[in-house]
């Protein structure tokens, strides 16, 4: 390929794609129905540190600013938490279940969250805990208690078969999207808002969101990022790897837990937005190669440049109408993934 990362450097790669990041943030935050020089974007910013408040020069429109700090930057931020959540959950449970097909959805966490807010929308609950709606924090508790349902369905005798853990995935996600289905059918006046959260999406996102998914981004990361040397090692085959001193079932809770959390964060905070956890990944192994200790930081950053520029078309494209995010993943993931189809199907002949 012409973009070819293999031969740096891991430093250079995650420079390269922090500027890249970097740049996508401030252009994404540039762009609306009011436009705003990155140069500006850049001392609001710088401005609001306070070593450096001080040698700002305030030269720009107080408008521009609430424009920037209250409206646009918590949503792009949050797109990109989202964004590298998804990706590097989607790496991490295709390396685990050694299928490229796998996606951070795949045992049911994103039915339980989405079950969780179609029951806080439908019925109006009405609860507020750190500036958080019912919607958000339902969803977070229901893909967490789905996370602990489909573990205890697929433990035996201690350990936990990745088959019988995709079951049971499988099976829990069958009934609770069911039970979605059911209250959207009973949803009423209050459909429209369900079907949009269920389509994901960041429109409203303010800081208070993002201060909720930091946490669990940070926690998910550090815990499979830790382990990618031993998620290397169980790509050649449990037993295997346990012949090279690695504790299989162990590494294996962890990775779960930690995707999960992951998973868990970006679905409570943006809705259910697919193809970012099985595309992503797809792109960068290309890019990188098979080596998680550098795969997963590559995924993170490649996943919130995705997402950030995902929600930048979202809201501008039909302006001033939005349109979900989730849409223009799956528009542009959905013919990308045949391309890699028709590739593999081409090299197999």
């Amino acid at each position: 390929m012409p973009f070819n990362l293999r031969k740096t450097s891991w430093r250079t790669t995650v420079f390269i794609l922090f500027l890249l990041l970097t740049g996508s943030m401030v252009l994404a935050t540039g762009i609306g129905a009011v436009r705003i020089n990155p140069v500006e974007i850049l001392k609001i910013f710088f401005s609001r540190i306070p070593l450096l408040s001080s040698i700002i020069v305030h030269d720009w429109p107080q408008a521009d600013e609430t424009i920037i700090w209250l409206i646009r930057l918590p949503r792009v931020v949050l797109a990109a938490l989202v964004g590298a959540s998804l990706a590097v959950a989607g790496a991490v449970f295709q390396g685990l279940f050694r299928n490229p097909m796998a996606d951070p959805y795949i045992i049911g966490v994103s039915s339980g969250a989405s079950l969780g807010a179609a029951v806080a929308i439908v019925f109006s609950v009405d609860i507020n805990i750190l500036g958080l709606s019912a919607v958000p924090l339902l969803a977070f508790i229901g893909a967490l208690l789905t996370l602990i349902v489909v573990y205890r369905l697929s433990k035996v005798g201690g350990n936990v078969a990745v088959l019988t853990l995709l079951l049971a995935g499988i099976a829990v996600s069958s009934l609770l999207s069911a039970a979605v289905s059911l209250l959207m059918f009973l949803g009423g006046e209050k459909l429209h808002q369900l079907i949009f959260w269920l389509m994901g999406g960041f429109s409203g996102r303010q800081w208070n969101y993002v201060k909720m998914g930091i946490p669990y981004f940070f926690l998910g990361s550090a815990a499979v990022f830790f382990y990618a040397r031993d998620l290397n090692a169980m790509l050649l085959g449990e037993e295997p790897a346990q012949h090279l001193g690695i504790d299989v079932e162990n590494v294996k809770k962890i990775l779960l837990v930690g995707a999960s959390l992951l998973t868990a964060a970006a679905v409570s905070c943006g809705g259910v937005i697919g193809f970012i956890g099985l595309i992503i990944p797809h792109i960068v192994r290309i890019m990188i190669g098979p080596d998680h200790r550098i795969l997963l930081p590559a995924v993170a950053f490649i996943g919130a440049i995705s997402l950030v520029a995902a929600d930048a078309i979202a809201r501008t494209v039909l302006a001033p109408m939005e349109i979900p995010v989730g849409i223009i993943t799956t528009l542009c993931g959905g013919p990308f993934f045949i391309y890699l189809l028709r590739q593999r199907k081409n090299k197999a002949l």
